[in-house]
């Protein structure tokens, strides 16, 4: 930002939140803002409950500063991390810390039963947690299928029929009370794993393999979406030109049809394995099946070939492999590395990192918790709030 002196609350937690300055000194020398009106300022947003100043910045001379900090553990999130069969939900706050969880099974098929689950649970959530929805900034939901994120409505789902064009997060935020914001899962999962493990790192690929793929591409510490909630979309790719199986999406021969947690369980059972989920795997891998290790390093194969052309494309910093089939299975990222170390040239893989999702779970919902907290503390929104309040 620069030195303009018109800074308005919004920017001025914008700037903390981002660690550029940590005291009212810094802040005046980064925005130009007069004593007087940075304190006016800096009094809206103490008063709000989003700042606070606390300690004091070490080895300074004259008149101590205070350290400005961004009140994480005053914002409460929920994030909602919905699956094909399951639902995992957590209260959070503002720096990440898990206050409350809950997981169950899940049907997508009727949209609307899915929505007053959601709300039932979400509800529930937050009172056997002792809190209030009024305590609640903003609700992050992840869905499997891809999302218009400026309508905040799915677009086309395969797995989710039914829910195309609808109105998700407005019905949820309707039910609730408080501000929903929808998107793609494994957006969510590559955004919380960035923002964890790779601050730094320019761009980040995040790929899921569960009962489908699909990747999150995060630039910059944001998710890269496409015009259409289509960025990632890598399971539709198709990989097989004749004769391969018929996909949910209706096309024949997708990557998800031979290279998913879904298509591995069809293999299995079609070999006369009696298997029913993917966490079932863990078992069949801690034995050794030869059946399951066959088939989850062609599904990591068939995924890097893929990923190959990803990486030549984007030439990310980093590739995270997250999701439940690789966390049950770790065969399958040694297969993915080969293949992508095979099918590019040394400068695209030269300097990128290969890894395993380190938040596992965890990924979807933290990365939820940083959707809302971006979201409803973006300067404009807090302007906004400021300004409603101030009418009041």
């Amino acid at each position: 930002m620069a030195s303009t002196g018109n800074a308005s609350a919004g920017e001025i937690l914008a700037l903390v939140r981002s660690g550029r300055v940590r005291t009212r000194r810094e802040l005046q020398d980064v925005t130009g803002l007069s004593r007087s009106t940075l304190s006016i300022r800096m009094n809206q947003l103490v008063s709000a409950g989003y700042l606070r100043e606390t300690g004091q910045v070490t080895g300074s001379t004259g008149r101590p500063a205070k350290i400005l900090a961004f009140d994480e553990e005053a914002q409460l999130v929920v994030a909602v991390d919905l699956g094909v069969t399951h639902s995992r939900l957590a209260l959070i706050d503002g720096s990440g810390r898990t206050l409350a969880e809950t997981s169950g099974e899940l049907q997508l098929e009727s949209p609307d039963e899915a929505l007053r689950y959601v709300a039932r649970r979400v509800t529930e959530l937050v009172a056997q947690s002792g809190r209030a929805m009024t305590e609640v900034v903003g609700v992050g939901v992840g869905i499997p299928g891809p999302v218009r994120f400026d309508t905040q409505r799915p677009n086309t789902p395969p797995l989710m029929p039914g829910w195309h064009d609808l109105p998700v997060a407005q019905r949820l935020g309707q039910a609730l009370g408080v501000p929903v914001y929808l998107d793609n899962d494994a957006n969510l999962m590559g955004l919380g794993e960035a923002r964890a493990r790779y601050p730094d790192a320019p761009s980040v690929l995040f790929v899921k393999v569960g009962t489908g793929i699909g990747a999150g591409v995060i630039l910059h510490g944001q998710p890269e979406r496409g015009i259409a909630g289509g960025a990632g979309d890598i399971g539709h790719i198709r990989i097989v030109r004749s004769g391969g199986r018929q996909c949910t999406c209706g096309a024949f021969g997708c990557l998800a049809t031979e290279a998913s947690g879904a298509a591995i369980l069809r293999d299995l059972r079609e070999s006369g394995v009696e298997i029913a989920s993917i966490a079932q795997l863990r078992r069949l891998v801690a034995a050794g099946d030869p059946a399951v290790q066959r088939l989850t390093e062609r599904a990591g194969h068939l995924l890097g070939e893929v990923l190959a052309t990803s990486v030549a494309l984007l030439n990310p910093a980093v590739l995270v492999v997250g999701g439940l089939v690789p966390a049950v299975a770790p065969g399958l990222l040694d297969a993915v590395r080969e293949s992508v170390f095979q099918g590019t040239v040394p400068l695209a893989t030269r300097e990128l990192t290969i890894a395993a999702s380190a938040l596992a779970g965890d990924a979807a919902v933290q990365g939820a918790r940083h959707m809302v907290i971006d979201r409803v503390f973006a300067p404009e929104a807090v302007d906004a709030r400021l300004a409603l309040a101030a009418e009041g």
